[in-house]
């Protein structure tokens, strides 16, 4: 196999999103759109790859250096033709074959990829289209007698009778990398928005006696978004993709619809989801769990047989063992709950270690934060902490310790002890009869 490079055109403003952040950059499944196309690319053997950025975009250069990306700019706004040009330098000395994608394509596979490159091995020329039921200002792409592209006409561009075509470009191609850039050189901006349109290279390159294979993909792969409801129907679609793929593995859901997973979501056969659960990037859910109604994970695992919820929170840092317990509005963060533990209501637990089989009561909190610097708490195994107790972190509860209901814990507890911080109890014999008579008679006085 050739030697494999990809260009990703990024550098577009968005207007139409109305955001400050640059449009790839906007998440489907937790994850920037241009990162879904990066993983594409790569999942179809692409070795290297640049994208094209506007000068602003920084975020777009950081992200992509985070995936070991290199990113180019373009200075001025003057159409995909020319954004594409403007990675050359980056390629100057690659000599394979090269993907020209736009960055906005958040449901786009490497299979979708491959099966283009397979169709430029034809002719050396290749590019995706796909047909819908709404045109939209997709460019039509006009087929010749023997099924090769003829054109590719831009929606402003085209006659009514163009516009009547249901094929639709994709905004991919594939082409030998060197003549895809002298293709490119060639461009000229006759055209309604004055711009140099990545659509003319086929165009150019027929006229080199190269013929262009067209790939019909499927149109939910290659949809694009441009403003926020395009977005919104992209996360829908991906959903429903990263639902029937743990469905397919053997997650169980009780309402499907209402669940909503990230792209790297690891959910292990027999694991069982109630309704409305939200998972954030990270998140490892082992066999035989359960993930209750109305709880939030993110950058967390939950190991074998725990059951978290209903409206539980895990933060990033979460660790929950096998059989935990962790219970109806318990949050825990960056924080280690070994086999057996449980946390069943009402609590905090936050860079924290719980041993095995210890009990945290209802309203415990671990004080973790002084306002400048998060402090750990350790919990023994078997330990037992009493309801609404507040464990001031950096602190201690030994093997087996009881903590009593109601306390301020400061200092450490020592193994099997039992630490009770609050005040002592007083009893006033009669006060509370004395009371009602006279707040009785000062009501009666008042009328």
């Amino acid at each position: 196999m050739a030697e494999r490079a990809g260009i990703i055109l990024a550098a577009g403003i968005g207007r139409r999103m109305k955001s400050a952040k640059p449009k790839v950059m906007h998440t489907v499944a937790g994850r920037p759109v241009l990162g879904h196309v990066i993983a594409a690319m790569r999942e179809a053997g692409v070795g290297r790859i640049v994208v094209v950025r506007s000068a602003q975009a920084d975020s777009v250069r950081d992200y992509a250096a985070s995936l070991d990306v290199a990113t180019v700019v373009q200075e001025q706004q003057l159409g995909t033709g020319h954004a594409a040009a403007c990675a050359m330098p980056a390629l100057s000395d690659f000599s394979g074959t090269l993907l020209i994608n736009n960055g906005d394509m958040p449901l786009v596979t490497g299979p979708t990829f491959s099966s283009v490159f397979a169709a430029a091995e034809k002719t050396g020329l290749a590019i995706a289209a796909f047909r819908a039921s709404e045109p939209g200002a997709y460019g039509r792409v006009i087929l010749d007698a023997d099924g090769y592209l003829d054109r590719i006409v831009e929606h402003k561009d085209a006659t009514e009778a163009e516009r009547d075509v249901d094929l639709f470009n994709a905004g991919t191609v594939v082409a030998n990398a060197p003549d895809f850039f002298r293709w490119a050189a060639k461009l000229e901006k006759t055209n309604a928005q004055g711009e140099f349109y990545l659509t003319d290279v086929p165009l150019i390159a027929k006229r080199e006696g190269v013929r262009c294979a067209v790939l019909e993909s499927d149109a939910v792969e290659v949809m694009g978004m441009n403003d926020r409801a395009e977005l919104a129907q992209a996360e829908a679609q991906m959903q429903t993709r990263l639902r029937a793929r743990a469905l397919g593995a053997g997650v169980g859901m009780l309402a499907p619809q209402t669940v909503f997973l990230s792209w790297d979501s690891v959910l292990e056969a027999d694991v069982w989801i109630g309704p409305f659960v939200v998972f954030g990037p990270g998140v490892t859910v082992r066999s035989g769990a359960e993930i209750r109604a109305f709880s939030h994970l993110e950058g967390s695992i939950v190991e074998q047989r725990a059951v978290v919820g209903p409206y539980a929170r895990l933060r990033p840092g979460a660790s929950i063992g096998e059989d935990v317990h962790i219970g109806n509005f318990v949050e825990v963060k960056n924080a280690q709950i070994e086999k057996g533990a449980k946390a069943n209501h009402l609590s905090y637990l936050g860079d924290a270690h719980v041993g095995p089989g210890a009990n945290i009561g209802a309203g415990t909190i671990t004080c973790n934060y002084d306002g400048f610097v998060k402090h750990p708490t350790q919990i023994g195994a078997g330990a037992f902490i009493g309801s609404n107790s507040a464990l001031v972190a950096p602190i201690a509860i030994e093997d087996g310790a009881v903590v009593g209901a109601g306390s301020v814990v400061t200092r450490d507890v020592s193994k099997d002890a039992l630490a009770v911080a609050r005040a002592e109890q007083k009893e006033i014999s009669g006060w509370a009869a004395r009371f009602r008579v006279r707040k009785t008679a000062e009501k009666a006085k008042r009328g």
